[in-house]
């Protein structure tokens, strides 16, 4: 084996914890993997594995060595990647979580012009609002909607901020009066959210000014688009994202209430193993959604 094979052989076996494994992964005879190393350690002048009759593990300068190969293996799998890429059309099957709202709304049309631009790309699209394990359930992108939340274990891309709106009928605030103040939100029937972190207090801020009032919640659901259906039907005042709100707002179905007294914003991420050799179809989807939502979202442009 020539120097980049060996470094490649010495690699696997360290992965793999022996030369049989490394031998079945790459192919060829344990004894060729075994020579390769050898001469690879010949040539550096330094002891990389340790080997006993149970087990190979690398040394101290061994587990740098590899370390710094790996790197240098990734890259070239990920150049050669590219240049396979460039010669052909992106293809395969994409595994996609999304919250049931915002991916019935907005990610559902997104993926059906995502596979129009790439037709010899899958998908599969599940909607939930339970949290999932992105690695354990098997998802190339996890689509989350909330305060950001870094995961050591995986990238978090954040795409846009996702605006919170109190909002009522106009048939509503003309029997009940349009609250001019936040503690006029406790006397008034509101619409809650039932999965809110903050419970029934809504915290609300103006300028360096912060509030957080506890509402009298004559309808709960976990569902903003009931919510969003009940404040259209004159039931109460909600709070809810613009993402849900946004095209009854601009119909003037629905009108902000309290526009100087702001919630807290979320934020739209999406989840995926920090993994070197990112498909193209999974980069190209990343790439999709931050064009299709960054920016000031079609959801906001409220006349």
């Amino acid at each position: 084996m020539d120097k980049f094979a060996s470094i490649s052989a010495f690699a696997v076996v360290v992965e793999q914890n022996g030369f049989a494994a490394a031998a079945r992964v790459l192919g060829v005879s344990r004894s060729r993997v075994n020579k390769a190393v050898i001469n690879l350690e010949d040539d550096l002048g330094v002891q990389l594995l340790q080997r006993t009759t149970r087990q190979v593990s690398p040394t101290p300068s061994g587990q740098a060595f590899y370390e710094k190969c790996r790197t240098i293996l990734d890259d070239l799998a990920e150049a050669e990647r590219n240049l396979k890429d460039t010669s052909s059309r992106p293809a395969g099957a994409l595994r996609i979580n999304a919250p049931l709202s915002f991916g019935i709304a907005h990610m559902g049309p997104a993926l059906i012009d995502f596979m129009k631009r790439y037709p010899d790309i899958t998908t599969e699209l599940d909607l939930s609002d339970r949290f999932v394990d992105p690695v354990a359930d098997g998802y190339d992108i996890t689509v989350r909607i909330g305060a950001s939340d870094p995961i050591p274990s995986l990238i978090d891309h954040e795409i846009v901020e996702m605006k919170r709106v109190l909002c009522a009928a106009p048939s509503f605030l003309k029997e009940h009066g349009a609250p001019q103040e936040p503690d006029e939100l406790r006397k008034l029937p509101c619409l809650h959210y039932g999965n809110l972190a903050t419970g029934n207090a809504w915290p609300l801020t103006r300028g360096e000014k912060q509030k957080s009032v506890r509402i009298n919640g004559t309808l709960c659901s976990n569902n903003g688009d009931i919510l969003c259906k009940g404040a259209v039907a004159g039931l109460g005042i909600a709070l809810l994202p613009t993402f849900i709100v946004g095209q009854e707002l601009q119909a003037g179905r629905l009108v902000t209430v309290l526009p100087d007294w702001k919630p807290t914003t979320l934020q739209l991420c999406l989840l995926y193993p920090p993994n070197r050799h990112l498909a193209t179809r999974v980069r190209l989807l990343v790439e999709f959604i931050y064009e299709r939502f960054a920016g000031e979202p079609y959801w906001d442009l409220v006349g």
